[in-house]
Formats: structure tokens, C-alpha cells, sequence
């Protein structure tokens, strides 16, 4: 009997800078049964390899880059892939998602991740195919913005006639930063964790794939017929939308007395037309985007100013569509700015510089998103980092002289840009805010922690828990603190998992708005569903805006069927999802991260509540929303460590590990 096709080649590549060489490791289809690929193939590979206590900018810290197990077949959506190393900036399990190509591209080299040890003593960059990897001196491209690096690498690494797939780093990871990222397609950032700061400690400029191996699969011609009944609804698009309709949405969403259970599929719309944008005016009238660095509200950016980032006005610079790998949606754009290609900023970035701060200049905002993808620093936290310096510097807290001439101000874009070269180059007062919030309250030790935005030391995106209290569940409760595409209420009603899982329930169609703020079983039930199916989903590596479209249009777990041939029910694959959620627990306990220690800020959570606005008056209780949770997933309610009963069901103990990586001996 011939045996089925894989969408896994069963493979890891090693590379060991310390000691100069590259090996492959063999792994049995065990490991692909009990944590599908893609993240949860890295949280097997790190938490065996990094010993406990490992310093993140050390040689013992592990780098890794793994695809989907999809990526490659005939699905839609799973073109992303995963950067993975403990976080510099958390001490926790670290990772950051991007699209673009990178993912296909190691494939193509036949790899099912490549993880990366030790220390260069002088900068190098690796170029991997299919034949091997060659280790390569770098000193020329060190110093090199991302971009700049990018295209060098087009050219001299070459292989015949194709371009390679390339991620680097900027100057913020060369220096350091613990809020740096890592750059891919002229300007896509993994731009969570400080991963970037790992890569410069590493002296890893870059990384250059170049391969034509293609990734099979069982049952090829049901893949495709169940491609072909999804695009139809990843197409679906609503014909002259006008730009003030999102922000009508969202003033009408936040006058409304009671929740709508959302549906994926608008969102999909508005996407398509603006890309994440679209929501720029709505999420600030809803009360979903912060402003005034977490202490404000839309009155105090009302929609004449916020019209300066209505989507109409940034998709004028659009110029053409960006798709990521394997994706109908196209919801990136490449846009003319001053001259040259430049990619659109993003919804977090367009907030984090105009209302985070009260800035109305948009051509200031597509020079900040260029300096920062260039640099290859996080928007996300620079955006937190500058709200809170300005506030610092306000409340006399950052002195004159510290700031070397410096008057922040809320609205002044061009000193928020100065500022920015400063934290890129760590010179002066940059060298302060380089590395986050919290260590520079720290640093400061004069109160400012009070309005440093943080959950575990990770900055915040630029979703309201006070809106949707999930985002500060899953931001508080996760092994990768911090991060908003780890769960939200909003997304258990987009997921529709019940449609699937009968054993999940199904939220009400309308709801009161209290509703939200009152901790319940069920809305643990439901949280801990969200963690299990955003890890499957990241595993498999599907975009996060596929999953909008539900289970019961987009499907994942009959793509997984007829990619490796299993017949597993929606259940287990959730049950599998819940192990790679578990492991990436047991990685932070075994760091020796307490999780009771891990909180969003106060102010984040309405402590003490606004006094205005659409979230006025409204508070989280955290501390019982987490211990549900724990207890939900299968971890101890009162401490968040797995029970020794979840490990047991989840073939998570240690003999269980152990006899995993009983071919690793052989490899």
C-alpha cells in the first residue's frame, strides 16, 4: 500500500553559531499528531532545549522560524509564519507572527522550522536551500536599515534566477532594543517579544531562503473543493462603502444599550476595502482604541480630528494591494510616500501615532511607519512608549535635561519623530525608552509605573479592555503576555466554534453591555476555547482574519483532514490546541515565571474607572476572570500552574516528553 502524502517533511534544520555548523533533525509523525506544526512543533523544540534560567540575549536562548503545517497546500489563509525564542522583553515564552512569504519559503527548503543557537563573534547572515547552509560574513549589511538590507540580499544571495525570502533586523535589533522586531518584505514586522533584540545578540543580521520543494498532502482534490466553497465567502465584499461608515458603526455600537454577537464576515468586508484601517474612526468612536495614552476618550479626539486617518485618506497613497501567501483577502497595501514604496501603516500604527497621542498629521504617520519598519522597532510598543514619555514629561517627571532639548507634546509629530531616531540609535533619553515602559518606569522610580501600559512587560495593542474585557484576560492570562491576537470576546463570536464543537456554547445573539464585566464560568468555558483554537490556527498557520470567517465557513479542521489524511472531530483538534496552550505554560514555569505575577496595568483595566466617555465607569475584575480561566483550561485556578491531571490527559508529563524525543538520540 502506498503510503499517504505529508504536508510535513519531518524535519528541523539546526544551525549552531558558536560553532559554526548546521545539522538536521528527524522527527516521527508523533510529534505532528500531538502538536500539528508551526508553533506547536517550536514549543516541543524550546521548552526540551532551553534550559531553565536561560538569558534571552545569551547563546543558550533558542531562535526559531516555523511555517503552518498548511502552508503550501491548497488552503487559503496560511501563508504566516512564527518567530520563537524566550522574550528579552517578558523573560517568557516570546513570539511574533507575520505574513508575507517567508513561510512557503522554508518549506521550499524542505524544512519544517529552523531554529538557531549560540553567538556569532562577528555579524554573519545564513543562506539556506535545499542543498545546505552556508554561514556568511555580514559586516557589510551591519548598520544597513531593514529595507536597504532586504534588497542587498535580493541581489548577492541569489539562487539562478530566484530571489530569495529574506528576514533581518534594523538598527533597533542591532542595538539591542527590547522592542525590536524582525523585518520581512520591505517593511512586514514579527514584531512582538524583542525577538529582534535576539537576532542582534546573536550578531544574526539575516536570514536567506531560497528553494522549489513543494509540500504534499493526503487528498489533494478535497483540499481544493473545500478551497474553492471557502473563497467564496473570503471574497465576499460590500460595493461603495463609504468611509464614514465605520465610524457611524461605531457611534451607533456604543449608544446601543446592549452587544450584538459579531459576525466575521463584515469585518472581512471592510478589510478588503480599507485593510485593517477601515476601523481607524470606528474603534475610536466605539471606545475600542485608547487615547491620550490610555487616559482619554473620543471626546477628547473627536471626529474632526480623526478624520485626518479616515481610511479614505490613506488608501489615497495606496498604489496597489498587498497579499500575503495564500490569501484572497489582501488587506496589506503598498502606497507611494514621498517618492518611494512604502507599505500602508497599519490599524495599531495609524492609532498608536494620532490618538494615542492626539496627532492629526498623516503624512507624519507614514514617515514614523517607515522609520519604524526600516529599523525594524515595534509600532505597537513605540507607540505606548512615546504616549507615555509625553505624559511623563508633562507630569515633570522626565526633566529638562534629560530629555537634551526635547518639549514633548501631545499632537507635535515632528518632536515624537526626533524622539524616535533617539530610541532607534539609544542615544540619550532614547536610551532610556529603548527597551519598553516598564523598564523605564523603573529606571525613572519616581511613580511613573502608574501610567506605563503593560501586561508582564509587554506593551499593549490598541484594544480597549474596558470595551471588550477579554483583551485583558488573554493579554494577562497568556504564555506570551501582552499580545491582542491572543483572544477577545469578540473573537469567540467570529470564531463560532460552537457550530463545530456542540459542547461549546452559543452566546446569545444580544446581550447587556454588564453582562461583559460579570465574571462567569461560561465565559471562562469560552476563553479557554479561544486560547486552544488561536494556537491550532497559529500551529496550522492560518491568518488570524481567516479565522473571522468562522468554522462554518472557513474550514480548518477539514483542510487538517485532507491535508495529512487523519479523521480527528473538531474536539480533538481544540484538545490539541489546549496541549501547545499548556506547553507554552510549562515553558514559563520551568523559566521560573510565576503567572500570578503577570497583570495588564491599572489604568488598562478602568482602575481607577474614566469619567467620561464610551467607556466611562467601567472596570475589570481581573483577578476572578483569571482564576476562571485557569480552572477552565485545566490549569490550578488559585496559581495558573498546569495540574498534574492536564498533563496526564495531554501526554504532557515528563515521561511522555521524554519518549517524544526518543528518536532525537538517533538524528
Amino acid at each position: 500500500m502506498t503510503p499517504l502524502a505529508k504536508p510535513y517533511s519531518g524535519k528541523i534544520l539546526w544551525v549552531d553559531l558558536t560553532e559554526g555548523n548546521a545539522y538536521e533533525q528527524v522527527l516521527p509523525d508523533l510529534f505532528y499528531e500531538r502538536f500539528i506544526g508551526g508553533i506547536g512543533l517550536a514549543a516541543a523544540i524550546l521548552y526540551r532545549h532551553i534550559p531553565p534560567g536561560a538569558d534571552p540575549l545569551g547563546p543558550d536562548n533558542i531562535l526559531g522560524f516555523v511555517p503552518g503545517l498548511l502552508t503550501g497546500t491548497p488552503s487559503l489563509f496560511t501563508g504566516r509564519w512564527t518567530a520563537v525564542a524566550k522574550s528579552p522583553l517578558t523573560g517568557t515564552w516570546g513570539e511574533a507572527n507575520c505574513g508575507g512569504t517567508f513561510a512557503l519559503a522554508i518549506k521550499q527548503c524542505g524544512y519544517d522550522g529552523i531554529f538557531i543557537k549560540g553567538f556569532s563573534p562577528q555579524p554573519v547572515y545564513l543562506f539556506i536551500t535545499p542543498s545546505g547552509v552556508d554561514i556568511r560574513n555580514a559586516a557589510h549589511l551591519w548598520g544597513l536599515d531593514a529595507i536597504e538590507s532586504e534588497q542587498r540580499l535580493w541581489v548577492e544571495a541569489a539562487h539562478g534566477k530566484q530571489k530569495p525570502s529574506v528576514v533581518c533586523i534594523g538598527a533597533a535589533g542591532e542595538k539591542g532594543s527590547l522592542i525590536a522586531g524582525i523585518c520581512h518584505d520591505q517593511g512586514r514586522l514579527a514584531a512582538r517579544a524583542g525577538l529582534g533584540a535576539v537576532m542582534g545578540a546573536k550578531n544574526l543580521k539575516a536570514v536567506a531562503l531560497a528553494g522549489n520543494l513543494r509540500p504534499a498532502c493526503a487528498r489533494p482534490d478535497e483540499m481544493k473543493a473545500l478551497t474553492r466553497a471557502c473563497k467564496r465567502h473570503a471574497q465576499f465584499a460590500l460595493p461603495r462603502l463609504p468611509a464614514f461608515v465605520p465610524r457611524l458603526l461605531g457611534a451607533t455600537l456604543r449608544k446601543l444599550p446592549f452587544v450584538i454577537r459579531m459576525d466575521g464576515l463584515l469585518l472581512m468586508a471592510l478589510f478588503r476595502k480599507w485593510g485593517t484601517v477601515s476601523m481607524n474612526q470606528g474603534s475610536i468612536e466605539w471606545g475600542d482604541a485608547p487615547i491620550k495614552n490610555w487616559a482619554g476618550c473620543e471626546r477628547d479626539f473627536p471626529a474632526r480630528q480623526s478624520q485626518a486617518i479616515n481610511p479614505d485618506r490613506i488608501l489615497a497613497y495606496e498604489q496597489r494591494k498587498y497579499h500575503c501567501y495564500a490569501c484572497p483577502l489582501g488587506c496589506g497595501g503598498l502606497c507611494n510616500f514621498e517618492g518611494r514604496e512604502t507599505h500602508k501603516p497599519e490599524y495599531e500604527t495609524t492609532l498608536a501615532f494620532s490618538g494615542l497621542i492626539l496627532n492629526t498629521d498623516l503624512p507624519a504617520i507614514f514617515a514614523i511607519n517607515d522609520k519604524l519598519n526600516r529599523a525594524g522597532m515595534d509600532s505597537i510598543s513605540a507607540g505606548n512608549v512615546v504616549a507615555f514619555a509625553i505624559e511623563a514629561y508633562e507630569k515633570g517627571l522626565l526633566s529638562p535635561q534629560m530629555m537634551d532639548g526635547l518639549e514633548l507634546k501631545w499632537g507635535d509629530a515632528q518632536t515624537v519623530m526626533t524622539l524616535l531616531d533617539r530610541m532607534i540609535a539609544r542615544q540619550g533619553i532614547g536610551d532610556l525608552l529603548a527597551d519598553g515602559v516598564r523598564r523605564a518606569a523603573q529606571r525613572l522610580n519616581n511613580g511613573a509605573e502608574a501610567f506605563a501600559i503593560h501586561a508582564g512587560g509587554q506593551e499593549i495593542a490598541f484594544h480597549d479592555p474596558r470595551l471588550d474585557p477579554g483583551f485583558g484576560l488573554h493579554s494577562s492570562v497568556e504564555p506570551s503576555p501582552g499580545k491582542h491576537n491572543t483572544g477577545a470576546f469578540v473573537y469567540y463570536d467570529t470564531f463560532q466554534l460552537w457550530r463545530k464543537v456542540p459542547s461549546l456554547p452559543r452566546p446569545p445573539l444580544i446581550a447587556s453591555k454588564a453582562s461583559r464585566y460579570r465574571p462567569t464560568p461560561r465565559q471562562a468555558i469560552q476563553a479557554a476555547a479561544v486560547s486552544s483554537f488561536t494556537q491550532l490556527y497559529n500551529a496550522a498557520g492560518l491568518c488570524l482574519f481567516g479565522a473571522y470567517l468562522g468554522v462554518g465557513r472557513l474550514p480548518l479542521f477539514e483542510w487538517l483532514n485532507a491535508a495529512t489524511g487523519w479523521q480527528r472531530t473538531p474536539q480533538e483538534y481544540i484538545e490539541i490546541g489546549r496541549r501547545i496552550q499548556t506547553l507554552r505554560q510549562m515553558f514559563n514555569i520551568r523559566q521560573g515565571i510565576d503567572p500570578r505575577q503577570i497583570k495588564l496595568s491599572p489604568r488598562a483595566l478602568g482602575l481607577p474607572p474614566l469619567p467620561r466617555g464610551a467607556n466611562r465607569g467601567r472596570s475589570l475584575d481581573l483577578e476572578q476572570m483569571r482564576h476562571d480561566y485557569w480552572q477552565a483550561i485545566g490549569w490550578d485556578a488559585q496559581t495558573g500552574i498546569p495540574t498534574p491531571q492536564t498533563l496526564a490527559a495531554l501526554q504532557l508529563g515528563e515521561e511522555d516528553l521524554e519518549d517524544l524525543f526518543a528518536t532525537e538520540k538517533a538524528s
